[in-house]
């Protein structure tokens, strides 16, 4: 799309009209394959091979992590995909439409949870990619190529959804070409199949892998809409659903596979500089250059992805109490500049012990998400049909009222019976200690969450007999 004058580069600079209001029809555009490539690149970065590596340096052996691994970002992935694959038929931010299961109001409450997320994630990511863009420049300051990095994450989310869609692509380009090359340097300079299948299985272990690749999916799930609502309405949710799966788990399973390789044949070498190892696997110094360029890259459509959620998060959150459906582009900047700000103060100030929270990070995450997930998708799949009175989502007074009390019980008992099972550095529950220490928790919280949710729900909730759509939209339920 172009202006009348042709300008491609004008469109793609021209910050973003929407927030947290319905896309109209005719501002829908792209195909389902938009998702594969945007989901693919901002898994294909160096926070997703960490997050493999932690498999093995917390004790699987590299087989076993990588099959752990890709049974959890299946699962994960698949969750993941099915609130992707609402975007298209509501047009909405993903925590807008979570007013329809918590109330107007209500929706604060996981909200919170899910800004400290983007923060957490867009902190530990501006960490690394700080790093890496230092390496390009020559400098030795950590601060400098944080704020460098988060200033760049600014821009690209203040100018909106067209330029992250471009960024995707080209992440996705540069990442296949950059860590496939990294794994066949990795394979030259080591003997990676004597490090493979080495331990025994361990059950404990095998179920953290499990966990880190469900966890890093089940993330996604609180902004994986903001993304396919930008599609055409009449766009297949099953397409929708596939793209979004495939690109997420494809890219993902890659760097996490990787991870688990590299933690496995180079151990400490690894562990302490990890942006550092990855340009000296490279070879040549021109070669490092482009692979930290490869890293910069990566992070940075994923880091866009935090910070576009994180404002639409906080957006979410204040208009809960002041009934707007709109806001300034002024004040959109406002709000995206300062969350990345944020994050750059917890990122000059993060722990030196970076591998071992992370994985607490995201294993907490998966306590607090998997309860939201299930009710999400329930009412949406199961209670409500796909039928959202979508105007009733700005109004308390409407529909969905401010708090559903009902959904909020039900989203605190999932949150409070994985307490038992948890296995984190600070506490572990008495029943994890009788499994050997295996962390089932968010197990626990999906299952049990879903099992209340269901029949709750069903007696308490009232959606409408169609799809409704504000007037201004000019939208029809084509399900009428």
């Amino acid at each position: 799309m172009t202006h009348d004058d042709g300008s491609t580069s004008e469109v793609l600079l021209t910050p973003e009209r929407r927030t947290i209001d319905v896309v109209p029809d005719d501002e829908r555009h792209g195909t389902p394959r938009s998702q594969f490539t945007l989901w693919f690149g901002a898994n294909m970065q160096i926070t997703a091979i960490v997050d493999g590596a932690l498999a093995v340096v917390f004790g699987a052996d590299a087989l076993w992590a990588i099959i752990g691994l890709l049974i959890g970002n299946v699962f994960g992935g698949a969750v993941m995909a099915l609130h992707s694959a609402q975007g298209p038929r509501m047009g909405l931010p993903q925590m807008i439409s979570s007013r329809a299961q918590f109330g107007v109001k209500g929706a604060v409450i996981p909200l919170v949870l899910v800004i400290l997320m983007y923060l957490g994630f867009a902190a530990t990511g501006t960490v690394l990619a700080g790093q890496a863009v230092n390496k390009v420049l020559g400098l030795d300051s950590a601060w400098i190529g944080i704020v460098i990095f988060g200033l760049l994450t600014a821009f690209v989310a203040v100018t909106g959804y067209k330029l992250i869609h471009i960024v995707g692509k080209i992440a996705t380009v540069v990442g296949i070409v950059g860590f496939t090359y990294l794994a066949i340097r990795l394979f030259l300079e080591y003997d990676v199949l004597d490090y493979v299948g080495i331990v025994d299985f361990d059950f404990v272990t095998f179920l953290l892998a499990i966990s880190l690749g469900a966890g890093w999916q089940l993330t996604f799930g609180p902004y994986v809409a903001d993304y396919s609502r930008y599609l055409p309405r009449e766009t297949s949710e099953r397409t929708t659903f596939w793209s979004t799966f495939l690109g997420s788990v494809i890219g993902s399973q890659w760097s996490m596979t990787f991870g688990a390789l590299v933690a496995a044949v180079a151990g400490d070498a690894f562990l302490g500089n990890q942006v550092g190892f990855m340009g000296d696997l490279a070879g040549p110094a021109i070669i490092a250059f482009l692979i930290y360029l490869v890293i910069v890259t990566g992070k940075l459509t994923v880091n866009v992805l935090n910070a576009y959620g994180g404002f639409m998060s906080i957006l979410t959150t204040v208009t809960a109490f002041d009934g707007r459906s709109q806001i300034s582009t002024k004040a959109r900047s406002f709000y995206i500049l300062g969350f990345t700000v944020i994050s750059m103060f917890i990122a000059i100030a993060a722990s030196a012990d970076f591998l071992d929270n992370f994985k607490n990070f995201v294993l907490v995450l998966l306590m607090v998400f998997t309860p939201w997930s299930a009710i999400n998708l329930i009412d949406y799949y199961l209670i409500s049909k796909e039928r959202i009175d979508i105007p009733a989502l700005y109004d308390p007074k409407g529909r969905y009222g401010a708090w559903n009390v009902p959904a909020l019980v039900v989203y605190v008992v999932g949150v409070l019976a994985q307490i038992p099972f948890l296995a984190q550095k600070m506490y572990t529950g008495p029943i994890t200690d009788m499994l050997g220490g295996a962390d089932i928790s968010w197990i626990v919280g999906i299952v049990l969450t879903g099992a209340i949710y269901y029949p709750v729900a069903k007696r308490t909730n009232n959606p409408p007999p169609t799809m409704i759509y504000p007037a201004h939209t000019s939208m029809v339920d084509s399900r009428v």
